[in-house]
């Protein structure tokens, strides 16, 4: 058989296999679909059938909610009606309580009208009572009911202004005894307990000399010498006919220090010409600030005032060299700290600040005379420089009644410094001041009408006064006596106090024949 036919044929066979595959699978395909449609209208059926049943449930069970919500509110409704029956229930209650408090409240109006009225009429008719027991009481006295009523208190207010003004005086003695003895105690407590040694101290210098022969060597050829000294210390040398002394003169005493260490040098080293005193004057300067310093630093301590300005320290230091009325100022300033601060303790003040105003209140005193101002005036102004406590600064101030003193601590350091300043002995007084003083306080006293005689005792301490008592009263010795206190301070100038004591005799005489 040719290849060719062979081929035809095999190719033949091979499409008419695929074309009965083709039908075969056609076939079976058919048959699938027909069988999955079949299968899904099934299932269809089936979930019909129960969507059906679940709709049928889910109404039922809606309807079961609904007739339970139905329930519920049926039953809510009813109570809240039973609940609006009782309410309504006790409004008519509350109505008829107070329709019933109304009508009581009527007849209590009604009855208080009754007894208002039958007060009214009891209030005239003791009115009328009362007119006319007037009218029988002004005709029994002679008086009308105003001219009564004047009468009365007229003579109430006098006895009430009597009694008064006796309660006044009773109370006035009673507080001026017991302040009196209160301010004597204190006082003197602290006068014992700062009872110091006071040395009047010179104004003057005096150096001791070994022999005449050392005047000639001070004074040094053509006066070379003492002018260089008297140059470089600023202090004047007396050399007079006192025999081996030579006077020291000069307002400032630590410059007259200075010069005094220096002659004593000068003397006692026997070189004395001009380059040498030089460098003496040089060296107790020197020294003398030093001493200054610890002057100071001593007194701080002495008192127990800690934080003071160093500027300040060497102030206190230079009262060493100071004076007042022969009164050492820096002893007077440490003794016035003292008494201040214990007057300060007894009276429940600040003591530190009393004892701080007290050594700083003649502070003004340490500056040289050619410094102008006073020394209250200096001393305040350093003490504000230096940031100084303004207690302190207005107790300064106001030691001398400058200002007006507004704190305790004030008037304490007043106190103090005239306890200090008039103790006997603590300084000296010219005696032609203290005449005049005394003739000063006798002629204020003797100007005021009335007084007959007066007389200054107890060393200007006391000024007893006899007063005409045809012309002064009781009364009017109180008054004379205030005012002549108040012209003594305002026109003389004291260490201390002054009593004004007056005294008014009346004597009567007759003769028996």
């Amino acid at each position: 058989m040719p290849i060719w036919l062979s081929i035809l044929l095999i190719v033949l066979a091979l499409a008419g296999g695929a074309g009965a595959e083709y039908g075969i699978r056609r076939v079976l395909n058919n048959k699938r679909t027909g069988a999955a449609m079949t299968e899904a209208e099934r299932i269809l059926q089936d979930a019909e059938k129960k969507a059906e049943a679940l709709k049928k449930e889910r109404l039922l069970e809606a309807k079961d909610e609904i007739f339970r919500q139905r329930t519920d509110a049926e039953a809510e409704i009813k109570e809240r009606r039973a609940e609006v029956t009782r309410m309504e229930r006790r409004i008519t209650q509350k109505e008829e309580t107070l329709d019933h408090k109304a009508e009581t409240l009527d007849r209590k109006n009604e009855l208080l009208d009754q007894k208002l009225q039958e007060n009214d009429a009891l209030r005239e008719e003791i009115s009328n009572a009362l007119d006319a027991q007037k009218q029988v009481l002004e005709g029994l006295a002679g008086l009308t009911a105003e001219e009564a009523k004047e009468e009365l208190i007229e003579r109430v207010e006098g006895e009430v202004k009597h009694e008064l003004a006796q309660r006044l005086d009773e109370l006035d003695a009673q507080f001026r005894e017991e302040a009196d003895t209160k301010a004597r105690n204190i006082l003197s407590l602290a006068i014992q307990r700062c009872a110091t040694d006071h040395v009047a101290e010179s104004t003057i210098s005096v150096v001791q000399i070994p022999s005449e022969e050392m005047k000639g060597r001070i004074i040094g050829r053509e006066g070379r010498n003492i002018q260089k000294l008297e140059t470089l210390t600023g202090v004047e040398l007396i050399i007079d006919d006192t025999p081996e002394a030579i006077t020291l003169s000069g307002f400032d005493p630590v410059r007259r220090e200075v010069a005094r260490l220096t002659l004593e040098r000068l003397i006692s080293d026997g070189r004395i010409h001009p380059a040498r005193i030089e460098e003496t004057v040089e060296k107790c300067r020197r020294e003398v600030e030093t001493v200054v310093k610890q002057a100071g630093e001593r007194a701080t301590y002495e008192v127990g005032i800690p934080n003071l300005h160093p500027e300040l320290v060497k102030l206190l230091g230079r009262l060493r060299y100071r004076t007042s009325y022969g009164q050492n100022v820096l002893k007077h300033s440490i003794e016035v700290a003292f008494l201040a601060g214990i007057m300060a303790e007894e009276l429940g003040v600040d003591a530190a600040a009393a004892k701080r105003a007290g050594l700083l209140h003649d502070i003004g005193k340490a500056f040289p005379h050619d410094v102008e101002g006073t020394h209250v005036e200096l001393g305040v102004n350093i003490l504000r420089k230096y940031k100084e406590n303004k207690e302190v600064v207005h107790a300064v101030e106001a030691h001398h009644n400058d200002v007006e003193p507004q704190t305790v601590i004030a008037i304490l350091v007043q106190a103090a410094d005239a306890i200090s300043a008039s103790r006997p002995g603590a300084r000296r007084e010219d005696l032609e001041n203290y005449i005049k003083r005394l003739q000063k306080l006798e002629e204020i006293a003797t100007g005021f009408e009335g007084v007959e005689k007066a007389f200054a005792i107890q060393a200007g301490r006391e000024l007893r006064v006899m007063v005409k008592p045809e012309d002064v009263s009781d009364e009017g010795m109180k008054l004379i006596a205030r005012e002549m206190a108040k012209k003594i301070q305002d026109e003389v100038k004291y260490p201390g106090q002054i009593k004004v004591n007056l005294i008014r005799e009346s004597r009567a005489v007759d003769y028996a024949k």
